[in-house]
């Protein structure tokens, strides 16, 4: 397993493996890596011959307050878990490397960024699209991987590609989840054990939707307030947002026809934790 630290070493990198006719597949992470993350890149390692990720916790899509210093890293342990999955490579850039001092150019998708941790993370996905932007020119790969987790990420990274007409097929893989249902996150660490069981609010809530939808009722604002009465039971937790829209444009759906995207944010203490479904009217 090789690392890299500069930008322009990566570029020479992924060249010679083009020119080697070899396929890239590329994982962006921001390291401290769980199950979910490893997920990725195994698939990333079935779909292609070179498989790189990076390690990047990315300044600019953090806003005044959130947790940017204390985002949780131990590289050590993350490039141990790498090679174990049969990383290629491991791109792990410093801040100045991908922002120098006279930095200036910032990439924004708009429409899809209006709805959902959009409103209240202003200035997030801004961050996370110019980041992804300048990683895929750094790393040209042929296939990006996302996780579903982050499903508001995933619809904003498949636009930038096709607005800007990147050759490169984004791919979703599944949530990865504790055997008690909770989705993995970096940020679970953040969690007091008491906290850890109120964090499960959110895996039921989904359950009590879907168990909802099974039971033939399709109005949206009666399935958001049942499950944020039930999120609101639980100690420890803040409602940022409880969302049922479309899953291709984020929308606010009334009534479910088809299939909808349930989307939840939630403070539990001080991590503020996400989860989504789709809801499927069979």
């Amino acid at each position: 397993m090789k690392i890299v630290n500069k930008v322009r070493q990566m570029q020479v990198l992924s060249d010679k493996f083009k020119k080697e006719g070899k396929k890239i597949a590329f994982v962006p992470t921001m390291g401290y890596f769980h199950k979910g993350h490893l997920s990725l890149m195994e698939r990333g390692r079935e779909l292609a011959d070179i498989l790189v990720i990076s390690i990047f916790v990315n300044p600019i899509q953090f806003g005044p307050g959130e947790d940017f210093m204390e985002y949780p890293r131990d590289l050590e342990r993350d490039l141990s878990l790498a090679e174990g999955v049969g990383v290629d490579v491991v791109f792990i850039p410093e801040a100045e490397e991908m922002y120098p001092p006279d930095y200036q150019t910032y990439l924004e998708v708009t429409g899809l960024t209006q709805h959902l941790c959009g409103l209240s993370r202003p200035g997030h996905f801004r961050g996370v699209t110019t980041v992804v932007a300048k990683l895929f020119n750094i790393v040209k790969p042929d296939i990006a991987l996302f996780g579903l987790k982050d499903y508001q990420q995933y619809i904003v990274i498949k636009r930038m590609v096709r607005d800007l007409n990147y050759d490169i097929e984004v791919v979703g893989c599944p949530i990865i989840r504790e055997e008690d249902g909770l989705a993995m996150s970096s940020r679970n660490t953040y969690l007091t054990p008491e906290q850890r069981k109120s964090a499960l609010c959110l895996y039921q809530g989904i359950k009590l939707a879907e168990r909802l939808v099974r039971e033939g009722q399709r109005d949206a604002k009666i399935i958001i307030k049942e499950v944020i009465d039930y999120i609101e039971s639980k100690p420890y937790t803040q409602i940022d947002y409880v969302k049922i829209c479309h899953p291709e444009t984020l929308d606010d759906l009334e009534y479910l026809n088809d299939k909808a995207l349930l989307a939840l944010a939630v403070r539990v203490g001080k991590a503020r934790l996400i989860d989504n479904t789709i809801l499927e009217v069979r």
